[in-house]
């Protein structure tokens, strides 16, 4: 009965790695945020470099999540690999919509972590409070000091900090003027952020090729695929270079190794979408299932110099 309680618990966690991998991308993001906050960020509470300072706290952590995010993404690399010599690649059959949808599907991917980052950096409001605090616009300066003294104008800068010549409950309205507002727009980026993606979702359900379990397999067979490349792929690494040391060490010609041709990495490594034409789940079931598809291995299991890449 143990045993069957931890297997149902660890088939839970394995359903639920997407949620549990947000979750845990969410918390890394309100550590980090608050590490910033309370160890890096000094407001300098000036007007003329409040603005600047405050906006870089709170984007620059975003641009930098996001590049990550691209960085990391196996799904631009499919894509972008090899496109400088076979701009083709891109576009394989020249749809640019298709082509388009693809990147636009893989920059959504990436822009999770940055959208964390400004809600929850805009949620505690200190970024926002420095930034805003700094500008000089008269709209600005009008929203936070109507109807009150001339000393506000000239001592908004200095409200995030204790520096203020302000009253402690002049300081304190302004304070919460704009925590109010850096909140407002931290949820308003939440809830704008969940409605495109509900939207998104159930747009593209709607138009799916395939029913609801059948595109639920198709995920799990994708996962099951890489995670089984990725074994199998560390596996005959082993062996060629187990195979390669020996023939070294022996002094003896290398024994023969099957390899796939230069071809069937190309077709198999190429963005595969869901036809109706072709009822396949990735490109490696399209390539291993084509008819005719040539056998022959290469003879040297060597990288392809056809068109001068060399290896340094």
């Amino acid at each position: 009965m143990y045993l069957s309680f931890l297997y149902t618990v660890l088939r839970f966690f394995l359903n639920q790695k997407t949620t549990i991998g947000y979750s845990f991308m969410a918390l890394i993001t309100i550590g980090g945020e608050r590490i910033f906050s309370m160890v890096s960020f000094q407001c300098p509470c000036n007007h003329t470099q409040n603005f600047a300072y405050g906006l870089t706290f709170l984007l620059g952590p975003a641009a930098v999540l996001l590049v990550f995010g691209l960085f990391f993404s196996s799904s631009l690399w499919r894509l972008y690999t090899g496109c400088c010599l076979n701009p083709m690649k891109l576009c394989p059959h020249g749809n640019c919509f298709s082509c388009l949808k693809v990147f636009m599907g893989i920059f959504t991917g990436a822009c999770v972590a940055p959208i964390m980052w400004l809600s929850v950096a805009l949620l505690n409001g200190t970024f926002y409070e420095c930034a805003v605090s700094g500008l000089n616009d008269n709209l600005v300066v009008d929203l936070f000091c109507k109807n009150k003294t001339l000393k506000c104008r000239e001592e908004l800068a200095r409200v995030p900090c204790d520096r203020s010549k302000l009253s402690s409950d002049e300081r304190m309205e302004l304070l919460l003027m704009l925590r109010a507002q850096s909140q407002i727009l931290g949820w308003s980026i939440i809830i704008i952020a969940i409605t495109v993606g509900l939207l998104g979702t159930c747009y593209k359900n709607c138009r799916s090729k395939v029913s609801y379990l059948q595109l639920t397999f198709w995920k799990h067979y994708m996962d099951k695929e890489k995670e089984r490349f990725d074994t199998f792929a560390v596996d005959y690494a082993t062996k060629l270079a187990e195979r390669n040391l020996q023939s070294f060490f022996e002094n003896k010609d290398p024994n023969p190794f099957p390899f796939p041709n230069h071809k069937a990495w190309e077709e198999i490594s190429a963005h595969y979408t869901f036809s109706t034409s072709e009822q396949y789940y990735s490109t490696l079931q399209r390539y291993v299932e084509k008819i005719g598809r040539d056998f022959t291995p290469e003879t040297r299991p060597v990288m392809d110099l056809e068109h001068g890449i060399e290896m340094s």
